[in-house]
């Protein structure tokens, strides 16, 4: 009798033993003072603007701080609903998106951090237009005029900027022009190079592709020229902040930290590149690599001004793709990045 109780008290210990252990392996995460778990980012494109964030997956910057980030892409406005229906943890877009998915909505999606600043797209030529780059509108609306243009998905930041500059320049998006509206931005290319289009709105690595190709010439308009523009920022559900701040800051911490190596150190940026785009040489993840560095991209600090998230909801107000109008307040909560510069 006695030698059963010894193994029962033995078999006891050691299932504490155990479940200590087991407690122990699912207790707070490092930095974040949370219970830890799997944060799904959802872009609506696999592209190189997003270099931050693969980035900081990469090289750990995300696991140091207690986080397990893994990216999806939902093309289509998908990097948008999956957040909405909670698929997604949050997402990388712009913030025009981000107001046209939180019309009637009792847990808005706001943005946290900032990733690219500038309007990364630009406007291409089939190679026998031969156009000259310019931003005077005279010369861009006889550029213009007639063509059929390569602007991407309706309702897409490409296509919103597309029909924002015809109007800007007195041309009407519905009859001056023709715009071919793929949903798949890699089909401009194809679009151009086969005459089913003129012109194509479009950014890397499609450019290059369209060059090595003989599609277009170098881009003849650029709307990075723009300015400070909050084309793709981070964002979560209001709820997440609320409920996880210490998880949010945590992983705005993480993409603070990898804007700034991003910035400065260009070795390290097309090493990431090269392994998040395996397949695609490297001289094409060079220029397009170069062109970001030129058009200062990225964002330095992770700060979304007021300023570039007016440019954004302006396009679409113009354009009539969103006309519900918004508050900076109530798309952006910047105390995170306050905390991380300070």
């Amino acid at each position: 009798m006695k030698k059963i109780k010894k193994i029962l008290i033995t078999l006891l210990c050691l299932g504490m033993m155990i479940s200590l252990t087991a407690c122990g392996t699912n207790s707070s995460s490092k930095g974040t003072g949370e219970s830890s778990k799997k944060i799904v980012i959802a872009e609506p494109v696999h592209s190189i603007g997003y270099l931050p964030l693969y980035l900081a997956i990469q090289k750990g910057y995300f696991k140091d701080n207690g986080l397990d980030v893994e990216v999806m892409t939902a093309t289509g406005g998908g990097h948008v609903t999956s957040v909405v229906s909670g698929d997604a943890w949050g997402n990388i877009g712009g913030p025009e998106s981000n107001a046209m998915g939180n019309s009637g909505s009792s847990d808005p999606i706001k943005s946290v951090v900032n990733v690219v600043n500038r309007a990364n797209v630009y406007l291409m030529g089939a190679t026998s237009l031969n156009l000259q780059p310019t931003d005077d509108p005279e010369k861009l609306k006889s550029y213009l005029k007639g063509k059929t243009i390569a602007a991407g998905r309706y309702g897409g930041s490409l296509n919103a900027l597309t029909r924002w500059l015809l109007m800007d320049i007195g041309l009407d998006p519905n009859k001056d022009v023709k715009l071919e509206e793929p949903a798949d931005p890699a089909a401009v290319v194809s679009l151009v190079k086969s005459g089913k289009a003129d012109i194509a709105n479009g950014a890397e690595p499609q450019i290059k592709n369209g060059l090595d190709s003989g599609a277009w010439n170098e881009p003849f308009y650029k709307f990075t020229d723009l300015g400070d523009y909050a084309y793709s920022v981070l964002s979560v559900k209001e709820s997440t902040i609320k409920k996880s701040p210490k998880t949010v800051q945590a992983f705005v911490d993480a993409i603070v930290k990898a804007l700034k190596v991003v910035n400065d150190d260009h070795d390290i940026a097309m090493e990431v590149l090269q392994k998040e785009f395996s397949t695609t040489d490297k001289a094409s993840l060079q220029a397009a690599l170069d062109r970001a560095y030129e058009d200062k991209l990225w964002s330095k600090d992770g700060s979304i001004s007021k300023e570039s998230v007016a440019k954004p909801l302006d396009v679409v107000k113009k354009t009539g793709i969103y006309k519900k109008g918004y508050s900076y307040d109530d798309l952006v909560d910047m105390q995170f990045v306050n905390k991380t510069n300070k």
